[in-house]
């Protein structure tokens, strides 16, 4: 049985691949992530996580056409699987449920 649960990271990658309109490899989900949530991510931290979510089924590859601009080397290209958006899912559900608990007044007596 595949582990449903997921790291911060995984989320966030699992994420940027699912908004993404194309497969995507490993530098174009590292500079969204940047560019989406202000912080610095490693490319192997990305890497890392991008195969780890493949071997969950949350995400599937193939290799892409090797081009000059990269001396000849090919790019592994990720896309979203019909597991990885039930995950999504499930975690924007779960997500929803737990803000929804938060008493109305308690964020307004935090000043939020």
């Amino acid at each position: 049985m595949k582990k449903t649960v997921l790291g911060e990271l995984e989320e966030l990658v699992l994420l940027v691949v699912a908004a993404s309109t194309e497969d995507v490899y490993g530098v174009p989900v590292m500079e969204q992530l940047h560019q989406l949530t202000g912080r610095n991510f490693t490319i192997s931290a990305v890497h890392t996580t991008l195969y780890r979510l493949e071997e969950k089924g949350f995400l599937t590859s193939s290799v892409g056409g090797a081009t000059t601009e990269r001396g000849g080397r090919s790019k592994r290209l990720f896309s979203l699987t019909a597991e990885g958006g039930r995950v999504l899912r499930q975690i924007q559900q779960m997500r929803t449920r737990l803000w929804d608990a938060i008493p109305q007044g308690k964020l307004l007596l935090l000043g939020l």
